[in-house]
């Protein structure tokens, strides 16, 4: 398994469209993503859903993760983030659409999934991940991984909503950083 390299020395936010960076016939993805809560690993389901996982991946090479807030996090549902803005409106200046597999559901917790407006082609930077399964967001939302260590990171992640005293502003967590791994098949 290699680390691959960053494309950008700083954190870049502004894109026409993704480069292709994966190849998921010869490889597979994983990702270390460091929060302000710790580290955690997630799997990306390259094969299943390969426009979102070369997003995601192209947006990590390029650092665009890096202080970026968990702008909606609410317990039993979902940790939302990868809006520049933090107010849960924002994106990489490009969208894609749908990607569903009929194997993949949300049926447990952990899955990494893309968040999008009501229209299901308006996938681009945001991405969840949920703390139960919620059947509901099946075949509704993209889901391109799963994480595979760390969930207790992830579960420590302050709540934005729901909760008495949830966390505001500069008191979110944020994503420190995100490396990408590949492996060969």
């Amino acid at each position: 398994m290699q680390a691959l390299e960053y494309l950008s020395p700083t954190p870049k936010h502004n894109f026409r469209q993704p480069e292709q960076v994966i190849d998921p016939e010869k490889y597979d993805y994983s990702a270390e993503i460091e929060t302000s809560k710790g580290r955690f690993t997630v799997e990306l389901f390259a094969k299943e859903a390969p426009n979102a996982v070369n997003s995601f991946v192209f947006l990590a090479l390029n650092r665009y993760f890096e202080g970026i807030v968990w702008h909606r996090v609410i317990p039993g549902f979902v940790a939302q983030t990868g809006d520049p803005t933090g107010t849960g409106t924002g994106g990489p200046g490009y969208q894609f659409g749908l990607e569903v597999a009929p194997h993949l559901n949300y049926d447990r917790k952990g899955r990494l999934g893309m968040a999008r407006t009501q229209n299901p082609n308006s996938n681009g930077s945001q991405f969840f991940v949920t703390f139960a399964p919620i059947p509901h967001l099946s075949q509704q939302y993209s889901i391109f991984g799963q994480v595979s260590e760390g969930m207790e990171v992830v579960e420590a992640i302050a709540p934005t909503e729901g909760v008495p005293g949830a966390a505001r502003g500069d008191a979110r967590d944020k994503i420190v950083s995100v490396k990408v791994f590949a492996k060969s098949k």
